[in-house]
């Protein structure tokens, strides 16, 4: 496996262009383990959890309508009654959500490249006004929740250190569990570590980072410079679940936590998820749970039912990743111009 691995990494890059290094990956380990009748977890080391804490991402009840303090409130308040008992969970604020481009004078900087996906290209300076309107929904969502539910919060990419520093030091009274990807981020092929680690010493606020991030080269100045507290490396990105492992214990022995990426990776992502999760070390917080629709649940056979019971997932025992592909669901799900493994 590794020879194999060693012959194609060096073909894979940051978010998107690991994710066919990291499915070969994680198919290696799945045929290993199902060749050898153990699940992937034992070829890993063993499990230290029978089941792996997860948290509601894009997971986990109807989506958000608007972005006022009021709506923030409501949705919350939508999303405990989720199916799944889901005991963490994570709103977009600031660029990672539709403020910039829905709140008036929210940040000094131009209109969205990519009207159709303009979180990805946004970047400024948040005006006075615009932090104000952040820190009214972050305290919607604190009274929604309480102290009962963890609440973690998708900043970005795209603010400036100032302003991001303001945010964290604002939000230290609400006790939130981290603030994601507020100077990098989604589909940014660089870290920053210098500048992450400016605003992590500047607040107690958690500051997290790393599901664009590809193999541990990548992660190593993020961790050994302490950049971050928190890093969410996703098994479909960084080139596989061996690679998110090693990540993890590296930022274990320098203090840092892991709470990892997974809110696109599907059923198999998912079972993947589980598998490397029951082995990491005791920095692991909880993984993001991914969207599975329906018309994606049945692609996969083994998945427990329900797949999320108190905010946990069972460790599949089964062979391999744990799950079987149901092939003529997948069939159905061809394009005219794809076959299958014929």
């Amino acid at each position: 496996m590794e020879r194999v691995i060693l012959r194609i990494r060096r073909f894979g890059s940051f978010k998107p262009w690991g994710s066919s290094v990291s499915a070969i990956e994680m198919a290696l380990w799945d045929i290993a383990g199902k060749a050898a009748g153990v699940p992937v977890y034992k070829l890993l080391g063993g499990k230290i959890r029978d089941k792996v804490r997860v948290y509601a991402g894009g997971a986990g009840g109807p989506r958000l309508e608007g972005t006022s303090p009021e709506n923030y409130f409501r949705h919350a308040n939508e999303r405990k009654k989720a199916p799944g008992g889901f005991t963490i969970f994570k709103w977009g604020i600031g660029f990672h959500s539709k403020m910039a481009t829905t709140v008036p004078g929210y940040y000094y900087g131009e209109e969205p490249l990519e009207p159709r996906q303009p979180y990805l290209y946004l970047r400024g300076h948040i005006t006075e006004s615009g932090l104000k309107h952040t820190i009214a929904c972050v305290k919607a969502l604190k009274e929604a929740l309480g102290d009962k539910y963890g609440l973690a919060l998708d900043c970005g990419p795209g603010w400036t250190a100032q302003a991001a520093i303001r945010l964290a030091k604002s939000l230290e009274p609400f006790n939130v569990m981290w603030l994601e990807d507020l100077i990098t981020g989604d589909y940014t092929p660089y870290t920053l570590p210098d500048i992450y680690r400016l605003v992590t010493q500047s607040t107690s606020t958690p500051i997290h980072t790393g599901e664009q991030v590809y193999l541990r080269q990548g992660f190593q100045g993020l961790i050994e410079k302490h950049a971050v507290d928190i890093i969410g490396p996703d098994p479909c990105d960084i080139g596989g679940i061996a690679e998110l492992k090693w990540v993890s214990e590296l930022a274990d022995m320098h203090g840092i936590q892991v709470a990892p990426h997974g809110i696109g990776d599907g059923p198999i992502g998912l079972a993947a998820l589980v598998q490397v999760s029951a082995t990491l070390p005791q920095n692991y917080i909880a993984f993001e749970f991914p969207i599975i629709t329906p018309k994606w649940h049945n692609l996969v056979k083994g998945l427990p039912d329900p797949i999320v019971k108190d905010g946990f997932v069972e460790v599949l025992d089964k062979p391999g990743m744990g799950v079987e592909l149901n092939e003529k669901a997948v069939r159905k799900h061809l394009g005219k111009e794809e076959t299958y493994f014929e």
